[in-house]
C-alpha cells in the first residue's frame, strides 16, 4: 500500500507539473512519452517485440503523432499517418517469413488506437484558447474519478459483481456508483472552474450543467468500457498488468486503459454540444 500511494503521489505531480506547463512543448512531449511507452507494453503485451522493425515505426508514429495534430505541421498529419501505415505495410513484405498476419493488426491496431485516443488530448487542449485547459483535465478526470468513485462505492456497497471473469473485483455497485460520483464531481469541478476563471483571467464562462452532468456520467460508462477492454486483453495475453513502471499500479496503459477511450469521446462530444456559453 505505501509503494502504491508513493507511485500515485509522484505521478500526481508529474501531472501537476505537466498541466502547469500545458501552454508550452512539454505537454506534447508528455502526450508523445507517455504514447510511446503504452504501445511499449502493449507490444510486448502481445508477443510482438521481436518484430523491431514493426514496433519501432508504430513507436515513431507514436511519438511524432501529437506534433503533428495542431499547429505548423498539422498540414503533414494525413502524409504522415499514410506514410507510417504504408511502412508498416512493407515491414510485414519483408519480414513475412516471421511474422503472422494477426501481428500486423494488433500492432497497426495498437499504434492508431493509441495515437489517436492520446492526439485527442492535445485536440482538447487546443478546441479553446480559453477553455482548452479544462478540457483537457476533464478528460483526464473523467477516467480517473470515476474509477476512485466506483472503488470506494464497491469497496462500501459492492456485493454483486460486474464481470467477474474479467475485473473479480468490478461490482454493479461500485459501477453505478461511479456513474453518479462522476456527475456530482463534474458539475462540482465546473461550478468551481466558473467561479475562479474571472479572478484569474478577464473571461467569463456560463455552464451548462445539465450537459456536464450527463458529461460526467457517461464518460464514466465509457471509461469503465476501455477498463474492461484492457482486462480482456490482459488476461487472453496471460498477464497480470502491462508494466511496472508505476510499482504497485503497473504500467502506463493500466492506468491509461481509461483515457484512451474518454479523451476521443470528449472530444466527440464537445464538438457536438457546448457545456460552456
Amino acid at each position: 500500500m505505501v509503494t502504491r500511494l508513493i507511485s500515485a503521489g509522484v505521478g500526481i505531480v508529474i501531472a501537476f507539473v505537466i498541466l502547469f506547463l500545458h501552454n508550452t512543448i512539454v505537454l506534447n512531449i508528455a502526450v508523445a512519452l507517455i504514447s510511446v511507452i503504452m504501445l511499449y507494453e502493449l507490444f510486448n503485451a502481445g508477443r510482438c517485440s521481436k518484430l523491431r522493425l514493426s514496433c519501432i515505426l508504430g513507436m515513431i508514429y507514436a511519438a511524432v503523432n501529437p506534433f503533428t495534430i495542431t499547429g505548423r505541421l498539422a498540414k503533414y498529419h494525413f502524409f504522415i499517418s499514410f506514410i507510417i501505415l504504408m511502412a508498416l505495410f512493407f515491414s510485414f513484405v519483408i519480414q513475412h517469413k516471421t511474422m503472422k498476419y494477426y501481428r500486423l493488426m494488433y500492432i497497426t491496431a495498437s499504434t492508431i488506437l493509441i495515437s489517436s485516443s492520446m492526439g485527442c488530448l492535445i485536440r482538447l487542449h487546443e478546441m479553446d484558447n480559453v477553455n482548452g485547459l479544462a478540457y483537457l483535465v476533464m478528460g483526464l478526470c473523467g477516467a480517473w474519478l470515476a474509477d476512485s468513485g466506483a472503488y470506494f462505492a464497491g469497496t462500501f456497497f459492492g456485493k454483486k459483481k460486474l464481470c467477474p471473469e474479467v475485473s473479480p473485483k468490478k461490482t454493479v455497485e461500485g459501477f453505478i456508483g461511479g456513474i453518479i460520483t462522476n456527475g456530482i464531481i463534474f458539475v462540482l469541478l465546473n461550478m468551481a472552474y466558473a467561479k475562479l476563471l474571472p479572478t484569474l483571467t478577464d473571461n467569463a464562462v456560463t455552464v451548462n450543467y445539465i450537459a456536464v452532468a450527463v458529461l460526467g456520467m457517461a464518460l464514466a460508462v465509457v471509461g469503465t468500457l476501455g477498463d474492461l477492454s484492457a482486462s480482456v486483453l490482459k488476461r487472453q495475453c496471460g498477464i497480470k498488468d502491462y508494466g511496472n513502471i508505476m510499482p504497485g499500479h503497473g504500467g502506463l496503459m493500466d492506468r491509461f486503459d481509461s483515457v484512451t477511450f474518454v479523451a476521443p469521446f470528449l472530444y466527440a462530444f464537445l464538438t457536438v454540444f457546448n457545456i460552456y456559453h
